[in-house]
């Protein structure tokens, strides 16, 4: 597979090696397993539908779109109490 270059800044760069360098990897090992381990949008949106439709199966849960808008301000409420904001 060819290589690719990637711009940013030295910052950066030298925060992910130091990182890698912790883990025992090159920059470039680090990077790959990194890429590997993260959901692209189109993934993520795939695995929550997904784990709506088993939990509809599961226990018949299936909140309307202003409900979980409700529940995800309540759950945003919750942990900025529990951050002290």
């Amino acid at each position: 597979m060819p290589d690719a270059n990637i711009r940013i800044s030295e910052e950066a760069r030298d925060r992910l090696a130091a990182v890698a360098a912790a883990e025992g990897m090159s920059l470039r090992a680090y990077l790959s397993r990194l890429a590997e381990s993260l959901l692209t949008p189109a993934e993520r949106a795939e695995r929550a539908q997904r784990a709506r439709e088993l939990l509809k199966a599961w226990n018949g849960y299936d909140p309307t779109p202003s409900e979980e808008e409700e529940l995800d301000r309540e759950l945003n409420r919750r942990i900025a109490k529990a951050m002290g904001r």
